[in-house]
């Protein structure tokens, strides 16, 4: 949104006394004021115009100091506003006034103050990025890390534990096979009754005897 430029409110003021008030003199006191010392302070027409265009000033600047305020715009209206102003300073009879002067250089300052706010937040913004990326370039190589010597690998396991064939054939070693001689004697045969271990089994074709 642009921002309308409120020193144009005094100096369009200004400029309807002039074209549509030729009675109403700027200079001519419009209140008195008695004051504790007890002066009398004239408070004329273009005193008032004075003051209310510092307040406005005022808040131009406090516009212009808000972060993502005062566009390219903005300086161009104003500009835009000095510019008349000055012209009307320089050329129309009826300006060349000190109040209209001092009107005129609150215009000036009023584009000189938003450009260098804008400046400086451009400089400010522009700033930590650069910090960035000094701090990037000079930051120091990490320091290499000593590799630490692996354990040694613990002994397999038939090292150690003898194994099950192992265990057997030192078992055979120290238990010999018994021989011949020490085996036992097979037990004699045991006829049983009724059976005569020599006679034959008579043939029923044979006759008896």
């Amino acid at each position: 949104m642009v921002g309308f430029p409120l020193l144009l409110i005094p100096l369009a003021v200004y400029n309807i006394i002039v074209f549509l008030m030729p009675t109403v003199s700027l200079s001519e006191p419009v209140l008195r004021l008695a004051l504790m010392s007890g002066a009398e302070w004239q408070i004329a027409l273009g005193d008032i115009l004075l003051a209310f265009a510092a307040l406005m000033l005022l808040f131009e600047m406090i516009k212009g100091a808000r972060p993502g305020a005062k566009y390219l715009t903005d300086h161009l209206l104003s500009l835009i506003v000095f510019g008349a102003a000055a012209a009307e300073f320089l050329l129309w009879p009826k300006f060349g006034t000190s109040t209209y002067f001092l009107l005129t250089l609150f215009a000036l300052v009023d584009f000189l103050s938003g450009v260098a706010l804008r400046t400086r937040r451009g400089v400010v913004a522009t700033v930590p990025v650069a910090r960035t990326r000094g701090r990037d370039v000079e930051a120091p190589a990490a320091e290499p890390q000593l590799e630490q010597p692996a354990p040694p690998a613990p002994a397999p396991a038939a090292a150690s534990t003898p194994s099950a064939a192992s265990v057997a054939e030192s078992v055979l070693l120290d238990h010999p096979e018994p021989s011949l001689a020490q085996q036992p004697a097979a037990a004699p045969a045991v006829p049983s009754p009724g059976i005569q271990p020599n006679e034959a089994h008579p043939s029923p074709d044979t006759p008896p005897r």
